[in-house]
């Protein structure tokens, strides 16, 4: 996924908490913490400071199709030893999967990043790609079709906005692409295979766009590629708007043919209230009003 320094602690990919059940903000907050666990288990404490929500959306859907939940454990949160928390518990390897999807979009998004920051910023990702770097061989030799989707990505993103033609289409395309292949690998069958790409690619388009709406006055400022501030064509709220649902609706229809075992309520609470949420701040942040 396409992570900028806000998402890199938070994501786009979240709940609408006012409307969970009690018991579904629980068992969320578990599997958040879970994966937490594992990751500095997998790699570092350090990695643990890379969680998203957007990788803990990841965990939950492999978990709820596997159906590899199995129960949750009472402990104690790693950052505040005095809190207590609760970690659901996971037999298969979906922590260890969104664990090493986080590690290595990190890598690469540091390696894109050294190209674009200021001097001082350069040498605070330098220093982190000593860490990441170690930690992405690691969950490369582990996961080598993750490592290879998201590089592709990299590749595929840097040609896009060197294109003086990029549209929006082929700005939102390698992150569709992206997530369309790291879903499709869960498939059992060529017809699951195709819901998964369909439900990953435009999931993975509606992130970017997302990503890149949120980011215009900054990029406006700082002269950087942004898909709704081309040169050719100028950004509108209804184009934006009109982009984000039609990703967001073809997404959610793609979601209806998985077979969700576990954690439908939230998942279900995210596809059609949280990511809207998210959508309706973002694009309201754009015009100075409010979206809802």
């Amino acid at each position: 996924m396409v992570y900028n320094k806000e998402q890199i602690v938070f994501g786009y990919l979240q709940i609408q908490k006012s409307e969970l059940l009690v018991r579904e903000l629980e068992a969320y907050k578990s599997v958040y913490c879970g994966l937490c666990k594992h990751m500095g288990k997998d790699y570092s404490f350090l990695t643990r400071l890379s969680l998203s929500y957007d990788c803990t959306f990841y965990a939950m859907l492999l978990m709820s199709v596997s159906r590899s939940c199995k129960g949750f454990k009472d402990g104690r949160c790693t950052f505040n030893p005095l809190k207590k928390c609760k970690f659901a518990l996971c037999e298969s390897d979906c922590y260890s999967k969104a664990s090493a999807f986080s590690v290595i979009s990190v890598f690469y998004k540091l390696k894109d990043d050294l190209a674009d920051e200021g001097f001082f910023r350069r040498i605070l990702t330098r220093f982190l790609l000593l860490f990441f770097s170690h930690w992405q061989k690691k969950a490369a030799k582990k996961y080598p079709d993750i490592d290879k989707y998201i590089s592709d990505m990299t590749t595929m993103q840097a040609e896009a906005e060197a294109d003086t033609n990029c549209s929006v289409d082929m700005a939102a395309h390698p992150t569709g692409y992206m997530l369309a292949n790291v879903f499709a690998l869960e498939a059992e069958n060529d017809t699951d295979k195709r819901v998964f790409y369909e439900f990953g690619y435009h999931l993975g388009r509606w992130i970017y766009l997302v990503d890149a709406a949120d980011d215009i006055e900054k990029d406006k400022k700082k002269n950087n590629f942004n898909p709704f501030i081309s040169l050719k064509e100028e950004y509108t709220e209804e184009r934006i708007v009109s982009a984000l649902n039609q990703s967001l609706a073809r997404a959610y229809d793609a979601y209806n043919l998985i077979d969700i075992k576990d954690f439908r309520g939230i998942l279900d609470n995210m596809l059609l209230l949280g990511l809207p949420s998210v959508q309706n701040k973002v694009t309201g942040n754009i015009v100075g009003g409010n979206n809802e």
